[in-house]
């Protein structure tokens, strides 16, 4: 894709999800409605819960050279042997945007040509915190009705190689293969197979080469009115398919659009039960961590079928 026509679609999808005016700054999530969510509820049939989050990573990998620091703070030795009351404690750190753990990207997180989503200045961004688009404002969480599409399934591989795209009539197959429709206010997850992947072949430098969106996918995104986008690889593809942009699909959906993207997610365990019951569509609920001013968090979304 060149320059021009990635700045072409990049106008047409900012004019398209540009905040009209009382929707504040929830984005695409003013598609997600009450009626919506409540609407949401009736696909559940079987009262199972899946995890759609990976295990946080605390050993350094070629995709994880800074992993996640958790360091036990107690009971000290002293205290497992007496007697009486003592506590376990523990301390938790990661960063937060990598590209081994399951996190979510709030608005604030994409800076291109000197603003954020809706035209807000990235000024707004200090080295404190963000003063606006953070992560504060999903502290009430996303609950909605979760769509499933498997493109592995769809080809008829176990997972698709590093570099490769999916494609808007990839997604509109897989719809139609998995007899799914993608609508209004939906959170889409897009399976490409990277968990998979790592765990059969072991990690790799993901920052070099993934599997993603062609930024031309993200019109389907547009067309369908999504409310969020999780993947379980970074949702772009390395290398970029745009020049001199290392991440289109993050700025045409997250600064054009305004929809909250998660990375890194696993489907390894709901896609199987999917594709027993023949049901592609579910419940789903997502509960960030409340850290005022932060452009991203882990996130453990939670499918409920």
């Amino acid at each position: 894709m060149t320059a021009d026509e990635f700045r072409a679609l990049y106008e047409r999808l900012r004019r398209e999800g540009a905040p009209s005016t009382g929707d504040g700054r929830r984005g695409a999530l003013r598609r997600l409605t009450p009626e919506r969510v409540a609407k949401a509820v009736a696909e559940v049939r079987l009262g199972r819960t899946v995890s759609l989050a990976a295990p946080i990573e605390t050993v350094p990998g070629p995709d994880d050279p800074e992993p996640a620091v958790h360091r036990m703070t107690g009971p000290s030795a002293h205290d497992l042997r007496a007697e009486g009351l003592h506590f376990a404690t523990d301390r938790f750190a990661m960063n937060v945007h990598g590209d081994a753990d399951s996190h979510l990207d709030a608005l604030c997180h994409v800076v291109f040509d000197g603003e954020l989503y809706g035209g807000v200045p990235a000024s707004t961004v200090t080295a404190e915190r963000a003063r606006t688009l953070s992560v504060d404002l999903l502290q009430d969480g996303i609950v909605g009705r979760g769509v499933l599409l498997d493109i592995p399934r769809l080809r008829g591989v176990p997972w698709l190689e590093p570099g490769d795209h999916v494609t808007a009539d990839d997604l509109t197959a897989a719809e139609s293969s998995q007899g799914v429709g993608v609508g209004p206010g939906d959170l889409l997850f897009v399976r490409v197979g990277h968990r998979l992947r790592r765990t059969e072949l072991g990690p790799w430098n993901a920052a070099k080469a993934r599997v993603g969106l062609h930024p031309t996918a993200v019109g389907f995104l547009a067309e369908r009115q999504v409310a969020v986008l999780g993947g379980d690889g970074n949702n772009d593809t390395a290398p970029s398919a745009v020049e001199d942009i290392g991440f289109p699909v993050h700025v045409l959906a997250m600064r054009a659009l305004g929809i909250h993207l998660m990375d890194y997610l696993q489907f390894e365990d709901l896609a199987p039960l999917c594709a027993q019951t023949g049901r592609w569509s579910f419940l789903c609920a997502l509960a960030p961590l409340r850290l005022p001013g932060a452009t991203g968090s882990p996130v453990n979304p939670v499918a409920v079928l």
